[in-house]
């Protein structure tokens, strides 16, 4: 089988090749992201392996049906970047990574949190330049404080043993889950923005849950929050987290993912002007912490989705069922 993978970085061929020696594929590797224009890049595969700021909307389908593909392998859990009603219509297959070392985004969410709070990345600066002062750092003791999680899948309970670990409250909302350890409150949505002192999301993006940060619900958090989100940029409306924080009423702000980074995230712009005028202005806040949607990329969670993308196309090969097709959505 020959395969094209779009937006690849060098990790991706590394760890991609590292595990294709069991399997013999052809990989292809671009490192253009999938849109209508780029499709012709597959021509001759039987399959596309696409992240999480590729587009496979419905043109881009229509194009790559047209090179007779009918196989998508996403290298990522989020599917909400694939029209999954024309994948139906065309008869295309569409599977995921459902987890991939949930630790290693849930960590990702501590260090941001970390971070923010004793302010680790000013210190290392100033020290560096001959500032010994520790004016401006103080922090706060995790230790005792409500901890609000939205979204209680792998990631999120991952996230919750860890902050069990440090003597927290355990606050959690997520519609679907009924059965959690003792030490975990499941609550409504409401109460856990307004008894939470720091709020990690977890969820997946869909219509429920797009802009589920936004003015209304800020408005209802203790002051001085602190907000983390690991999962989807579009779970937040940046617009309302602004305006939270130059009022104060959200005292901390730690993503690893932006609703537009398709435009930002993966590239090296240190050169270039940026013009998006939203994230120059959250860079401009001394409380607030970006990465660049890196929480995945330890050695176990780039194995395990390799590893799990390359068996995903060996089902599609042998013409198996697989648990991790999402083709009907779900």
């Amino acid at each position: 089988m020959k395969i094209a993978f779009f937006s690849t970085q060098s990790y991706d061929r590394k760890y991609f090749d590292q595990v294709n020696r069991h399997y013999g594929y052809e990989l292809l590797y671009f490192e253009a992201s999938l849109n209508e224009k780029t499709a012709i890049l597959a021509e001759g595969c039987q399959a596309v392996c696409i992240f999480v700021n590729d587009q496979a909307n419905a043109l881009t389908l229509e194009n790559l049906h047209k090179l007779g593909i009918r196989n998508i392998v996403l290298r990522c859990a989020g599917f909400n970047q694939v029209d999954l009603e024309k994948t139906a219509a065309l008869g295309m297959r569409v599977l995921r990574v459902p987890a991939y070392s949930p630790e290693s985004i849930a960590e990702h969410a501590l260090a941001l949190i970390l971070t923010l709070n004793r302010k680790t990345h000013k210190a290392y600066n100033r020290v560096r330049e001959g500032n010994f002062s520790l004016q401006r750092l103080t922090g706060f003791n995790i230790s005792g404080k409500s901890i609000g999680i939205i979204g209680l899948g792998k990631i999120g309970l991952a996230f919750a043993r860890i902050m069990q670990g440090f003597g927290c409250r355990i606050l959690a909302f997520d519609p679907f889950t009924k059965d959690v350890p003792a030490y975990i409150e499941l609550c409504d949505r409401d109460t856990l923005f307004e008894q939470s002192q720091i709020i990690s999301i977890h969820c997946p993006l869909n219509a429920d849950t797009k802009h589920l940060i936004n003015a209304a619900s800020l408005a209802k958090m203790k002051e001085g929050v602190m907000l983390i989100n690991t999962s989807r940029g579009a779970v937040i409306r940046t617009p309302d987290v602004i305006e939270a924080l130059k009022s104060g009423k959200l005292g901390y702000l730690g993503i690893d993912v932006y609703e537009q980074e398709d435009k930002l995230f993966f590239r090296d712009l240190s050169e270039s002007v940026i013009p998006d005028d939203q994230i120059l202005r959250l860079m401009s806040f001394p409380n607030v912490l970006i990465t660049a949607h890196q929480a995945f990329l330890t050695h176990e969670a780039l194995t395990e989705i390799a590893e799990t993308t390359l068996s995903n196309l060996k089902s599609i090969v042998e013409g198996r069922e697989n648990p991790n097709q999402v083709s009907n959505g779900f």
